[in-house]
């Protein structure tokens, strides 16, 4: 594991620190901290904590006409934690040759180790027996940091978000870390807010004494 320096200390990019490993020890207390590491190509590992983080309040969650009716004309079924490997292995490929990928080996394998430990969870969205499409991310308490999503089938990671957003509710959650913005969760309703922000919003999320995931 290693120390990390206060959040406020990132530069204007986001950058805290540079360096470490990515154990689970460390992983978790990245995530506590309101950090994440991404690996750039030819750097040593990065760790991010941005001054505006984007963030999903299930207040102001919403979805399109047309998104409703393929959740009604479409036989998907969403399961969570079954295949999580196949999952962050799918989300590494769909970037790797269009926009290269952050999602390295390295990356993978600490994530699976971190899904071992109950910290690390997917959701997968299946056709016909068949995986087309998912998500992972990170959960502590009452927090889910949204690390990475990908599609085989048309909307499939949109059911995705939607089952996760339904879960969380269920369990007591009240939003959901996006880390930085997409067109995606915007179209969602996800906004930006101020880093300071969101580490009041983390620390209420983390003293919550709930498990989100069996």
């Amino acid at each position: 594991m290693i120390e990390f320096p206060p959040v406020e200390w990132a530069n204007e990019d986001g950058v805290l620190a540079i360096g470490g490993n990515l154990e689970v020890e460390t992983l978790r207390t990245a995530y506590r901290s309101g950090i994440f590491p991404w690996p750039v190509e030819e750097l040593p590992l990065l760790w991010f904590a941005p001054p505006q983080r984007a963030v999903l309040r299930f207040e102001d969650f919403h979805i399109s006409r047309r998104l409703s009716r393929l959740m009604r004309s479409t036989a998907f079924d969403v399961r969570i934690d079954c295949n999580f490997e196949q999952v962050i292995e799918a989300c590494a490929d769909q970037r790797k040759d269009a926009e290269g990928t952050w999602i390295n080996s390295e990356m993978m394998a600490a994530y699976v180790r971190l899904h071992e430990a109950g910290d690390a969870h997917s959701v997968e969205t299946y056709l016909e027996g068949e995986l087309v499409g998912g998500l992972y991310g990170v959960s502590f308490g009452a927090y889910f940091a949204g690390e990475s999503m990908f599609r085989r089938a048309s909307g499939a990671s949109k059911i995705a978000v939607m089952h996760l957003v339904s879960h969380l509710q269920k369990q007591g959650a009240q939003w959901l870390d996006v880390q930085t913005m997409t067109p995606l969760f915007e179209s969602f309703g996800a906004r930006e807010v101020p880093r300071a922000e969101f580490m009041e919003m983390l620390k209420a999320a983390l003293n919550q004494p709930m498990r989100m995931f069996a």
